[in-house]
């Protein structure tokens, strides 16, 4: 299994991304956690198969058809992911 902590930047707020999120990583079988950051960007843990994480992140570069993705930085890590995977509150 591998981790990965994700920042999104761009329009991700208030155009469904966090709910978009959350349905598309269960769907991959991916564990771990998306909320939104007082700086306007989306915050992810994805964990799971090496492949699905990073196609997830694919995904992400397009997000749900409200959103306009800027950039988005990814980086490996050890965090322990919850069960399954869920929206948290705004960091």
């Amino acid at each position: 299994m591998t981790g990965r902590l994700v920042r999104i930047r761009g329009k991700v707020q208030g155009v469904w991304y966090r709910a978009w999120t959350v349905e598309e990583a269960s769907r991959r079988g991916l564990r771990g956690w998306v909320r939104n950051r007082r700086d306007g960007s989306v915050e992810a843990l994805f964990a799971g198969e090496a492949d699905i994480v990073e196609a997830m992140i694919a995904a992400c570069r397009i997000g749900p058809p409200l959103a306009r993705v800027d950039s988005i930085s990814s980086e490996l890590t050890a965090e322990e992911p919850p069960s399954g995977f869920e929206s948290r509150p705004t960091a």
